[in-house]
């Protein structure tokens, strides 16, 4: 029986999976037939690795394809030129014996002699060989290296690259390899941030020759959806694929392996095994919501690569501070070290030329960090906890509660606060007091189409129920009245009859409180601080 599959590369007879033939076939048009030398940079756990080996069979009816992985190469095989040209040689004889070279003695042999370490050459030498070993073949000849930012020493490697670009450069008089494919998720050029990031330690790109790799590795909501239908095919649970498509889309904007953990959790950790009318109970909005929490408190490699990034980058947590909580633009700008980093490692995005966080589930994760580092000394959010029974009713979240009992609590802490610190911290304020009362049951996100300087959009889930807050910086009446027409559009969208409007206002003569409004048969409640 299939599974959906969140550790390692994807293999279609064993895991459910989005059909790659459109993305091989682009890949196969537009890079390898066109003799491109080209590397697969996307983040951690993104479908690099399942790519290459879904490629590599892809290819192997019109080309030779010898298929590497850097991580199965110890570190003191990379201590020097001659070392490395030993090492990378026995590992191109191991791919060569899983291809038609195998039975090709007299293609194999040099490559065999040099790789038996008697001789002390090096890398020049060994390319010798590889040249006339592309000459002599049948088929061209593909190189594929996976996870090449494991090369743990960087000049060694940035020499292999060297003369490989040399071989590239003038391969219309000397046979070399016909395509060369490297995956990983650091750039090429950012080799030398991987090992040391400090200041002085500059891009470095001796592969200049690299053609853009354009292709969407990203799942889209049709992907998704012919990956849920095949499943629907063995398990019949009446799921409705397509909005159960779109709806994980929209917490993982279509990355790959939250993806698969959100179908994963569903499928094993919801369902009932066999049970047809369970599994037909978990496919659903509210079972998303619960794969979506599920994940966001758990140690995934994913997240932890994330927050160790931010802490060795302090600009880049700066950034995604000033983002969330701020509302900041940034210029998507692959000049600026923090944010190109950001972009490769997967955490952000361009976004019609601005800096976008990745997709939902990363926004949360990284709310909850920063949260979480001043929970335990904020003063609001103790007072929230101390009061955590009485914004529970029947079960149920009292959000006009919350909303009453955060205008004293507030004006009680932060009413003398200046105005800078409040536009500068009110969001962040009203989400450390939130945080501990829907803990452990509900969840947040903030809607990142409405996330600007002036206003933010809070979307919670509490048990299946969503509540809808608008958070804004007062800017006048007809700012405000603007604002109320936003929300009660954005209350139709969801299909809510109430919302709430939480206004920060600085004006001398303000009133602080609560009032109801009616717009369009929708009830508002407007909270002024």
């Amino acid at each position: 029986m299939r599974y959906f599959n969140t550790e390692g590369a994807c293999n279609p007879r064993e895991h459910y999976m989005v059909k790659l033939d459109e993305r091989l076939e682009e890949i196969k048009n537009t890079l390898v037939d066109r003799k491109k030398y080209f590397i697969i940079n996307r983040g951690r756990q993104y479908g690099k690795t399942t790519t290459l080996r879904a490629l590599e069979k892809y290819l192997e009816k019109e080309y030779i394809v010898l298929s590497l992985d850097f991580q199965g190469m110890e570190t003191e095989k990379f201590a020097d030129s001659v070392t490395f040209a030993h090492a990378f040689a026995k590992e191109l004889l191991e791919a060569a014996d899983l291809t038609e070279l195998k039975d090709q003695k007299p293609l194999r042999e040099p490559l065999s002699k040099f790789a038996d370490g008697t001789q002390k050459d090096g890398i020049m030498e060994l390319f010798v060989i590889l040249s006339r070993m592309c000459g002599a073949a049948e088929k061209p000849i593909v190189l594929m290296i996976d996870e090449v930012d494991s090369a743990s020493n960087n000049q060694v490697f940035v020499d292999f690259l060297s003369i490989l670009r040399k071989y590239y450069l003038g391969r219309d008089k000397v046979p070399i390899f016909h395509a060369v494919v490297l995956a990983g998720v650091y750039d090429i050029k950012n080799l030398k941030l991987k090992l040391r990031p400090e200041a002085e330690h500059q891009y470095n790109s001796p592969w200049n020759i690299a053609a853009k790799f354009k292709v969407n590795m990203r799942f889209s909501p049709s992907q998704i959806a012919s990956m849920l239908t095949d499943y629907e095919t063995e398990h019949q649970t009446g799921m409705d694929i397509r909005e159960i498509a779109k709806q994980i889309d929209q917490y993982t904007s279509g990355y790959p392996v939250l993806v698969s953990a959100i179908c994963k959790y569903i499928d094993e950790d919801l369902s009932d095994g066999e049970n047809s009318d369970c599994r037909a109970q978990c496919w659903t909005r509210e079972g998303i919501l619960k794969a979506v929490k599920a994940i966001l408190v758990d140690n995934v490699p994913l997240f932890e690569s994330m927050i160790r990034h931010i802490t060795e980058y302090p600009e880049m947590r700066k950034m995604f501070q000033a983002i969330l909580f701020q509302g900041s633009e940034f210029a998507y700008n692959p000049d600026t070290k923090e944010i190109n980093l950001a972009c490769m490692f997967g955490y952000a995005v361009d976004d019609a030329g601005k800096v976008r966080i990745a997709n939902r589930i990363f926004e949360t994760r990284l709310y909850n960090y920063f949260l979480s580092e001043e929970e335990l000394t904020s003063a609001i959010g103790n007072m929230a906890k101390r009061n955590k029974s009485a914004f529970i009713c029947d079960g149920m979240l009292d959000m006009d509660t919350v909303m009453t009992k955060f205008v004293s609590h507030y004006s009680e802490i932060y009413g003398e606060k200046d105005i800078n610190f409040v536009e500068k911290y009110g969001r962040k304020i009203f989400l450390l007091y939130l945080k501990p009362i829907i803990n452990g049951i509900g969840n947040y996100y903030v809607e990142a189409q409405t996330r600007d300087e002036r206003r933010t959009d809070i979307i919670v889930d509490y048990l299946g129920e969503q509540y809808i807050i608008e958070l804004k910086i007062w800017h006048g009446n007809e700012y405000n009245e603007r604002g109320v027409r936003q929300l009660a559009d954005y209350l139709a969208y969801y299909g809510k009859d109430k919302g709430y409007l939480l206004s920060f206002n600085f004006h001398q003569n303000k009133k602080v409180g609560m009032k109801e409004i009616r717009v369009d048969e929708k009830t508002i409640l407007e909270v002024v601080v």
